[in-house]
C-alpha cells in the first residue's frame, strides 16, 4: 500500500525504532527492497535521490516503484531523496511521489528555510510530505549519492535551538540531521554525536532522519535509534551487496544478464532484511497510519476486541509475512 513519512514514522517515533529508505535505482534493487519488506511485515521507504537520476531517469523509476506500492500488503513511502531542485521536486509529486525530500542544507539558513517552507506547502497540497535538512551531511571520497566532502564536518553538525525553529517554520514532517555522519562508505570509523542526537529529539516534535547509514556498525545503529532517530538512509550496503552477488555468479562468460538478477535480487533482499531486523522495523507494518489512525491502531494491539475487519486483516497479514520470512 502506498504511505507518506507520516504513516510510518510517527508510529516509528512513538515506539523507537526506524524505517529504512532504501534507493532502488532500477528494478532488481526494487524488487530486493519489497520482497524484504513483505517476508519481514516491515514498513519501508524506497525511491531515488537526485544525483542518483542518470542512472534511473525520475519518469521511469516511477514507472515500477509507484505500481509495486501500491501491489504489496505493507506500507511502501515513495520518496525522493535529496531533491536538489524545485523542479526536480515538483517532477516527483506530479509523477504520484508520496514524499519528497528538498534538499537546501547548503543555503544560508534563511534562505533554506523559505524554499522549504514553500514547498512543504507545495507538498502537502498533494497529500504528499516533505524531509528537510538542517546543518550538512557531506559525502565520503567515491560516494554515488554525491560529492560535497567536508574538510571539518563538525562545523555543519545541526543546532538543536535552531532546529526547533527550522522545523517551526518550514512544517517539514521530517528532518534529516547532520550528528557525524556522511554519504557513501566511510574510510575510517564515524563518530556519531549521540548527546547531539537526544537533545535534538527532546527538542523538535517531527521524527529524525540519519543520513549515511551504509557503514555504521550495529551498535550505531541501535545507540541512534534509541536516542530518537526514526528513519535511515541506506544505499551503499544494498548497492555493493547486488554487485558482490553478480561478480560471483559471473564465474565465466556462459552466462547472460537473465543469470545475474536473480542474484542480485536476492542479494539486495537479505541486505534488506538485516537492516529492517536491525532497525526492529521488522513485524511493525501493522503500526500504520497517522494521527488519530496511528493513535487507534496502538489501542487495537492492546485491545484486539476494538480491531475493525480490515486493521485485522492487515496485522494477520504483517504476522504471517514475518513468520514466513524466518
Amino acid at each position: 500500500m502506498l504511505a507518506n513519512l507520516n504513516d510510518v514514522l510517527l508510529p516509528a517515533k512513538r515506539n523507537h525504532y526506524a524505517v529504512g529508505l532504501f534507493n532502488a535505482v532500477n528494478l532488481e534493487l526494487a524488487r530486493g527492497i519489497i520482497s524484504a519488506a513483505e517476508a519481514s511485515g516491515s514498513p519501508v521507504i524506497m525511491g531515488t535521490a537526485e544525483v542518483l537520476l542518470p542512472y534511473g531517469p525520475l519518469e521511469e523509476v516511477s514507472y515500477y516503484l509507484l505500481p509495486m506500492a501500491k501491489k504489496t500488503g505493507v506500507p511502501v513511502v515513495i520518496h525522493l531523496d535529496h531533491g536538489l531542485k524545485k523542479e526536480t521536486c515538483l517532477q516527483a509529486l506530479e509523477l504520484g511521489f508520496s514524499s519528497i525530500m528538498y534538499d537546501c542544507s547548503t543555503d544560508s539558513y534563511d534562505e533554506n528555510v523559505k524554499k522549504v517552507k514553500e514547498m512543504a506547502e507545495i507538498a502537502h497540497s498533494y497529500g504528499a510530505t516533505i524531509e528537510g535538512e538542517l546543518g550538512h551531511v557531506g559525502d565520503n571520497p567515491g560516494s554515488a549519492e554525491g560529492d560535497s566532502h567536508l574538510e571539518d564536518p563538525g562545523k555543519f553538525f545541526t543546532d538543536p535551538g535552531m532546529a526547533k525553529d527550522y522545523v517551526e517554520k518550514t512544517g517539514v514532517d521530517a528532518l534529516a540531521i547532520a550528528v557525524g555522519n556522511a554519504h557513501g562508505a566511510y574510510k575510517l570509523p564515524p563518530k556519531l554525536d549521540f548527546e547531539r542526537i537526544r537533545t535534538i529529539a527532546r527538542t523538535v516534535d517531527v521524527p529524525l532522519v540519519l543520513h549515511g547509514g551504509s557503514g555504521l556498525t550495529d551498535n550505531d545503529f541501535r545507540r541512534a535509534i534509541q536516542e530518537g532517530i526514526s528513519k535511515v538512509n541506506i544505499f551503499t550496503d544494498i548497492n555493493v551487496a547486488a554487485v558482490k552477488a553478480e561478480f560471483e555468479r559471473f564465474s565465466s562468460m556462459d552466462k547472460g544478464l537473465i543469470d545475474l538478477i536473480p542474484a542480485a535480487v536476492e542479494a539486495v533482499k537479505q541486505e534488506s532484511l538485516k537492516k529492517m531486523k536491525l532497525f526492529s522495523s521488522d513485524g511493525k507494518a501493522y503500526l500504520y497510519g497517522s494521527g488519530r489512525a496511528a493513535r487507534e491502531n496502538m489501542n487495537n494491539i492492546k485491545n484486539p476486541g476494538n480491531m475493525g475487519k480490515e486493521e485485522l486483516v492487515r496485522m494477520v497479514a504483517a504476522e504471517v509475512l514475518r513468520y514466513l520470512g524466518n
